[in-house]
């Protein structure tokens, strides 16, 4: 696996934040996550940058209502043309963030964004009346058109930077009761998905989604809720982190009030990978391949509990880069 450019400890965001201004939401996220930046996601500025309106957004024959849900137009057809620009309706907190961070005194070393993972796509797809095959098709073609479009964008404005690219797939956790698509064919669609750009790939699993199956599509970085983290998937993570893989730890909580203090999330985290290690992943591992975050986005909570979390992430992410650091000493690395 090629070097991510990643460094031990590092913080950033998963994607949507509570802000209606997007000059706003891009200045929080410059000022608390300087070191890897989060483009931020606002749906509360409008309803097209949900996580299933944004990426079908301007697709003939594709309407939303209020709430996000997909309406199917008589002009629908599945092998329509997916447009590769970035809408401002859809994409506004990423156009803001981008030109926030062109314009700063010192513009980011390293920039993290995301897109709509194609099994995410495909269930809501379906679940709007789409046939199975044509609507997973279609999905797979839409996020790969809007990863290379994200891509391109953010490496104009920032030449010098590097990107890191997640996608965001709730819908994992389908695949861990009754999955709508075999996992062989699931494992595809992701593994192309990853594909499709050239920086730094990864997979947002969302709450208890299948972290397995996220693994086997072959990210170079996956981000996992810590307090959902599923310990029957330890070996599959060890493998993964064995080969070169990173993990951004989920590690403040975001489906709550958010707290004040570090010190018990760092203690989580902690328990976390004190047993990830007795069921066989390598201590150096967890550490010295691990970055920090929310544990999902934050578009439910208030502007300053949202910066809140980032900061926690911060303050995590700095623990997380002392004991990587402290760890490679005590093995002579």
């Amino acid at each position: 696996m090629p070097s991510t450019g990643l460094a031990a400890g590092i913080a950033t965001g998963v994607g949507s934040l509570p802000h209606r201004n997007a000059v706003a939401a891009a200045a929080s996220v410059l000022r608390c996550l300087p070191e890897l930046p989060s483009v931020p996601q606002l749906p509360a500025r409008s309803h097209h940058e949900q996580l299933v309106a944004q990426p079908l957004h301007g697709i003939d024959g594709i309407e939303f209502a209020d709430d996000g849900a997909i309406v199917l137009g008589a002009s629908f057809d599945p092998g329509v043309t997916v447009p590769e620009e970035l809408e401002p309706e859809a994409f506004g907190g990423l156009l803001a963030f981008v030109e926030q961070a062109r314009r700063a005194a010192r513009p980011p070393a390293r920039v993290k964004a995301q897109v709509t993972g194609p099994l995410t796509l495909g269930v809501a797809l379906t679940r709007a009346g789409v046939p199975r095959d044509d609507a997973f098709a279609l999905a797979a073609r839409v996020t790969r058109a809007r990863a290379r479009a994200v891509e391109r964008h953010v490496l104009r404005a920032l030449p010098d930077a590097s990107l890191v690219l997640f996608y965001d797939e709730p819908a994992l956790v389908c695949w861990r009761d009754e999955p709508p698509l075999d996992r062989e064919a699931a494992t595809d669609l992701l593994s192309g998905a990853l594909a499709s750009t050239g920086c730094v790939a990864g997979v947002h699993v969302c709450g208890a989604g299948d972290l397995r199956l996220a693994l086997s599509a072959g990210p170079e970085i996956v981000h996992l809720d810590v307090h959902a983290l599923a310990f029957e998937d330890s070996i599959a993570l060890a493998r993964f982190l064995e080969g070169g893989g990173w993990v951004a730890w989920g590690a403040v909580p975001t489906h709550g009030p958010i707290g004040e203090h570090p010190a018990p999330l760092w203690k989580s985290l902690l328990d976390v990978w004190c047993e990830l290690t007795r069921r066989g992943c390598d201590p150096v591992l967890l550490r010295t391949q691990g970055i920090v975050a929310p544990a999902c986005g934050l578009a439910g909570h208030g502007p300053s509990q949202a910066e809140r979390a980032m900061r926690l992430a911060r303050e995590l992410g700095n623990r997380v880069h002392d004991q990587a650091a402290a760890t490679k000493l005590a093995v002579g690395a």
